[in-house]
């Protein structure tokens, strides 16, 4: 069993990840951290010595790497569905959930959350409102391809398991 969480930053991916792989007792891989423990690097070092292009091929290959894993809950970094073949490849080896949360919510968490996160930095709560709807009207074609989509914004590990059950 493999489920993949896609969504927004801020949408739930790693809280929900973590609760999911405790309660159905297999491992949590957070992408972004498999990318910088198998690369040595950080995210941003990546991002600024080599380039967006550079990430996403190293994204894509780790992507394939944990799709091959028996069990597992994976959670992507928010562009991890919109390049190359990852959705296919995400559907064709586990359940893929898109949590799907609204704009001033996303906000909201990010406006309080202690990562940085450079995408988001500096911007006011109106500006990052506006940035976030126009990041999800280029990645929703994308995300939308995911076999389950949960909406809202209290989305818990337990919405997850009775997709899985409905997906039986």
């Amino acid at each position: 069993m493999k489920i993949f969480l896609i969504g927004y930053m801020a949408s739930g991916k790693s809280t929900i990840g973590r609760k999911l792989s405790q309660e159905l007792g297999v491992p949590f891989i957070d992408l972004d951290k498999y990318i910088e423990e198998k690369y040595f690097k950080t995210i941003p070092q990546i991002f600024e010595q080599e380039g967006e292009g550079a990430f996403r091929k190293k994204e894509q290959t780790s992507l394939k790497e944990v799709a091959e894993f028996e069990n597992a809950v994976i959670a992507t970094g928010g562009g991890a569905p919109c390049f190359f073949d990852n959705m296919n490849v995400m559907n064709q080896s586990g359940l893929c959930v898109f949590l799907d949360v609204d704009a001033e919510e996303l906000a909201s968490r990010l406006m309080q959350s202690k990562t940085e996160r450079p995408l988001i930095k500096g911007k006011s709560p109106d500006e990052l409102v506006d940035f976030i709807e126009s990041m999800m009207a280029k990645r929703r074609p994308f995300y939308e391809k995911a076999k389950c989509i949960l909406k809202g914004k209290d989305i818990q590990a337990e919405d997850v398991i009775a997709e899985m059950e409905g997906e039986k």
